[in-house]
């Protein structure tokens, strides 16, 4: 049944209420002659969507229903919705004018609208191309944006949106070109030349871009023949006259020399005399371009950094050579500058990335750290230069001033908060049912140890309970699972048996899965504690928090689940801060102990981005059974707006986030008014209330056995 379109005095009540007239003072008279126009399904879109716009701004709202007939005309309801979600994603950034911009140009935005509908987004595709390029890559590089598409070295830059084509998975397939296109450069040494040549030269650049475009794409041949075939494809529809002009340049033979395997960078600088201008294809769909500042900028700067850190780890090496080769007492001095030599140096060896060092004879074997910093000077220099060989002496280099520049987060109300280098999240608006954008500015924070008696008083108060404990984790840890159904086993599964006999009444072939057999079944688990570390906490609630984190590590110990811990609090969206007490990858020792020992109350309880970061950091684990357990003193809360019903409502979306990465959230919390807004955040079944303080360090241990069993 349709229902009857609304009158315009209702029109006019509803948005005199969501526009706050009387303090406003918009006329709704004149949107609410448009609206009354409209069919109710319409109606009531427009009116909600007003709604939502109002959650951030009246005058913005105001303006989307005055102009929400001529989009609704112009383009389909849910491009409406994204155009109005646009406009409040701009008030966030860059204030009212940039989102009244956004209202007011709509031409512009169907425009960008169906440039994105076909085309391919950068922030839609990062997550793709950037495992892609760190595949590929010698070094671990980076993805931004810019307007055009090129590489400093270290980071590749591509365009917001690439929509020469007419469907999205063509354009992302440029984008994959432009990415493997942009590696080749740097791994097969375009830029181990002297810049000086092409400066200030821009004909002399051209003509360097088209020959190392037929280098390049004959290095890619060999290594990504399939991609490379990709490739020919997008240059054929896009560019037609490409190829040919390509042939007409490679019809000289001393050009065909760049297609050699033993062609480089300086093969195509000693040919740019031999070429004419006018036979240069020009640049194709994914060849980018090349900026030599930029270039040359980056380059020094880490030329002059790895080489530091280099000829250091190569003393370090010496001194672990020595101390392995002499008794300590024979140890009076380092050994400077010794001198390594490289295990069957050639250019095989340094293509493959198989280098191996040498020291007075002896086979040194490099660490992981070093074998990095070998492959990204390879791809730097096509090989590692003899300067670099030789171990630095003491005092020879202060790696601190290679440092980058850390902000100290104390220093956050003395000016504009440093973004630069901390983790940006989105923060879930229920009223406006869309996210603000990169809002919450979060940064890990180390906790410094502090060894005090802490540790060792906690297990002896605790010593009968963490006595019963360890043997209940031991029996967990070995404990037998009984599989039913089995083709084979130790027992008859009855319910099985009966089953098959009765298929057999009904005609059926009897199944032989009917035994039961005991199974010793391999724990997969890893699990996040994340703590509450926020101003409330202080006193009996941070002492028992700290106590239960002790106790649940010993046990954990004996399960060998891989865990991490950290403590999360802030004041505002501008500082959140994550306190990072236990990685995965740290082992439980002294250290992590007087981490947990300093365990401090700090500020407010904004949960939801810390949620959101702990997913992220899942992301590059790999269990069957992700825990991300929070342990906490009362709901989400902060110095703004994040209070009431905000906070639990952007907590409740990260969970649900969170939820579907195939992580498990649970809840301890000794809130007593927990039960009020914990099932609507976490689910009836995902959370556990503790009246009594005392009582939390058991009732952690007791409930972590229960959800990992």
């Amino acid at each position: 049944m349709t229902r009857p379109s609304l009158k315009q005095h209702q029109i006019i009540e509803f948005l005199d209420k969501c526009l706050e007239v009387e303090f406003s003072f918009v006329k709704n008279e004149i949107p609410a002659a448009d609206i009354i126009t409209q069919p109710r399904q319409h109606q009531d879109f427009i009116l909600n969507l007003t709604q939502r716009v109002s959650a951030t701004n009246i005058e913005l709202a105001y303006q989307f229903a005055c102009h929400s007939r001529q989009a609704l005309e112009a383009m389909e309801m849910h491009m409406v919705e994204a155009w109005a979600m646009e406009a409040t994603d701009n008030y966030d950034k860059q204030g009212l004018h940039a989102a009244m911009t956004v209202i007011k140009n709509l031409d512009q935005f169907i425009y960008s609208a169906q440039t994105k509908n076909c085309g391919a987004v950068f922030e839609e595709e990062a997550s793709v191309l950037l495992p892609f390029l760190r595949g590929l890559a010698g070094r671990k590089l980076k993805l931004a944006t810019a307007e055009q598409a090129y590489t400093d070295t270290e980071t590749v830059y591509l365009p917001e949106i690439t929509a020469l084509l007419e469907n999205k998975k063509e354009n992302f397939l440029n984008y994959k070109a432009t990415v493997a296109y942009l590696w080749a450069q740097i791994q097969y040494g375009s830029f181990r030349i002297d810049f000086d040549i092409l400066a200030d030269a821009p004909e002399k650049l051209d003509k360097f871009c088209a020959l190392e475009n037929i280098r390049l794409e004959a290095c890619i041949q060999r290594e990504l023949p399939g991609l490379y075939r990709d490739m020919q494809a997008l240059k054929s529809r896009l560019h037609p006259e490409h190829e040919k002009n390509k042939e007409q340049l490679l019809s000289q033979a001393s050009v065909r020399s760049l297609l050699d395997e033993e062609a480089s960078a300086i093969t195509s600088l000693k040919l740019i005399d031999a070429i004419s201008a006018a036979h240069c294809p020009e640049p194709c769909c994914y060849q980018g371009t090349i900026r030599l500042e930029q270039v040359a900028s980056t380059l020094h700067r880490r030329v002059e950094k790895e080489k530091a850190y280099f000829r250091v780890a190569l003393s370090e090496l010496a001194k672990e050579l020595s101390k392995k080769n002499h008794d300590e007492d024979e140890l009076t001095a380092d050994d400077e500058n010794s001198i390594f030599n490289i295990v069957n140096k050639n250019e095989a060896t340094y293509q493959n990335g198989t280098v191996e060092l040498m020291l007075d004879g002896e086979l040194v074997v490099p660490p992981d750290h070093v074998r990095e910093l070998i492959t990204s000077i390879i791809v730097d220099f096509g090989e590692i230069p003899p300067e670099y060989l030789v171990a630095a002496g003491p005092g020879e280099y202060d790696l601190k001033i290679f440092e980058d520049a850390q902000p100290d987060p104390d220093d956050v109300w003395k000016g504009t908060y440093h973004e630069e280098g901390a983790e940006l999240y989105n923060e879930w608006n229920f009223k406006r049912q869309h996210y603000h954008k990169n809002w919450c500015v979060l940064r890990e924070i180390e906790v410094q140890p502090v060894y005090d008696d802490f540790v060792e008083h906690t297990l002896n108060k605790h010593k009968g309970l963490l006595k019963s404990l360890r043997h209940t984790f031991e029996v967990l840890r070995g404990e037998d699972k009984l599989l039913k159904r089995q083709p084979y086993g130790d027992d008859i599964d009855i319910d099985a048996l009966v089953g098959a006999l009765a298929d057999t009444q009904s005609g059926m072939e009897m199944s032989e899965r009917v035994f039961t057999k005991m199974h010793k079944e391999d724990r997969n688990v890893a699990v996040i504690f994340m703590v509450d570390m926020s101003g409330s906490t202080r006193g009996w609630i941070n002492e028992a928090e700290r106590e239960s984190l002790i106790l649940l590590a010993e046990v954990l110990e004996i399960l060998g689940d891989r865990y991490a811990i950290y403590g999360f609090s802030g004041m505002t969206r501008k500082r959140c801060e994550l306190y990072k007490i236990k990685t995965f990858d740290e082992n439980y020792d002294e250290h992590i102990k007087a981490r947990i020992s300093n365990i401090k109350p700090q500020d407010y309880t904004r949960m939801g981005v810390f949620i959101r970061h702990m997913t992220r950091l899942f992301g590059d684990i790999e269990a069957s059974t992700k825990l991300l357990i929070t342990l906490s003193d009362g709901k989400p809360d902060d110095y703004d707006t994040y209070r009431g019903e905000y906070g639990v409502e952007d907590t409740r979306q990260a969970l649900y986030e969170a939820h579907r990465e195939g992580i498990h959230p649970f809840c301890i919390t000794i809130d007593e008014k927990a039960r009020d807004y914990l099932p609507h955040m976490y689910g009836a079944a995902n959370y556990a209330v503790i009246d009594d303080v005392a009582k939390l360090p058991q009732k952690v241990s007791d409930i972590y056995r229960r959800i990992t069993s």
